[in-house]
C-alpha cells in the first residue's frame, strides 16, 4: 500500500508541475517598432512552447546606451545603423547586424489636416505647434536630415526622447503636426493623418538586428533573430508599412 501511495503522490505532483519552465527572451526594440514587435513577439511565443518574449521598447539610442551599460538584453533592434554602432563598437553584438526594414518619415497632422499642411515648408508657419524627436535618436536625425536637404528651418515646440512620444502630442491636440514615419500613422489608425514628404525615401532609416554576445538564452535569441528576418517576419514588416531592407 505504502509503495502505491507514493506513486500516487508522485504522480499527483507531476501532473501539477509544468512540463518544461518557461524560458525568456528579452528584446530591446525601437519605440517605431512596438505594434510589429508585439506580433511577431505573439506568433515566435505560439511556435515556442514555454517560452516568454519579453519586449522593451525606447529611443535606439537610449537603448543603445543602456545595453553598453549592462542592461540584460538578448536582442538588439534599432532604428537605425548608427544608434547599432554603439553596441558593436563596444564589441556587445553577436555576429555582424543584419538590415531587415527600412523606413520613412512622414508628417503627422489631427484627422483630416485642418491647418491644411502639405509639406515641410508649412512647417515654419508660426500660429503652428511642431514636435520633432531629439537630435540623437534616429526620427531625430531622418528629420534634421529632411530639413537640411530641404533648407527648411525649425524651431520645435519640443524635441522628444522617441517617436511614439511626437505621434502621442499630435494624437492628443498637444501638437499641430509631427514627424514620424509612416509606420507610426498607420499603427495610429484614424488618430492622426498623414502627409508626405517629398524626398523622404533619399533620409529612410535602415533597421538592424543583432543577437548579443551575453544572452542567457542564445539559441533562442538566435531563432528570434531569425524569425524576424524568415518570410513570415518580412510579411509582418510589410505589412505594417516598412519597405523592405
Amino acid at each position: 500500500m505504502r509503495t502505491v501511495a507514493l506513486a500516487l503522490a508522485a504522480a499527483l505532483l507531476a501532473a501539477c508541475s509544468p512540463a518544461e519552465a518557461t524560458r525568456t527572451v528579452t528584446v530591446f526594440a525601437a519605440a517605431s517598432l512596438t505594434e510589429t514587435f508585439e506580433q511577431l513577439a505573439k506568433k515566435f511565443e505560439a511556435q515556442h512552447d514555454g517560452v516568454d518574449v519579453r519586449l522593451s521598447f525606447g529611443g535606439s539610442s537610449r537603448l543603445a546606451e543602456q545595453i553598453v551599460e549592462g542592461a540584460p538584453a538578448e536582442v538588439f533592434a534599432a532604428a537605425d545603423e548608427k544608434a547599432m554602432a554603439k553596441v558593436t563598437a563596444a564589441r556587445l553584438a553577436d555576429g555582424k547586424p543584419r538590415v531587415f526594414a527600412r523606413n520613412r518619415l512622414t508628417i503627422a497632422v489631427p484627422p483630416g489636416n485642418p491647418m491644411g499642411l502639405k509639406g515641410l515648408a508649412d512647417l515654419r508657419k508660426d500660429d503652428l505647434t511642431v514636435v520633432m524627436c531629439a537630435a540623437e535618436v534616429p526620427c531625430g536625425r531622418a528629420a534634421r536630415a529632411l530639413t537640411t536637404a530641404a533648407q527648411v528651418q525649425l524651431e520645435p515646440a519640443s524635441e522628444e526622447p522617441d517617436v511614439k512620444s511626437v505621434l502621442g502630442k499630435v494624437a492628443t491636440g498637444e501638437a499641430d503636426a509631427g514627424l514620424v514615419y509612416v509606420t507610426d500613422v498607420r499603427a495610429a489608425d484614424d488618430k492622426v493623418d498623414g502627409v508626405p514628404i517629398a524626398g523622404a525615401d533619399a533620409a529612410a532609416n535602415s533597421y538592424p538586428i543583432v543577437m548579443l554576445r551575453e544572452a542567457a538564452e542564445n539559441k533562442l535569441a538566435r531563432q528570434f533573430v531569425q524569425f524576424v528576418l524568415s518570410d513570415e517576419g518580412q510579411r509582418v514588416l510589410r505589412d505594417a508599412g516598412f519597405d523592405a531592407p
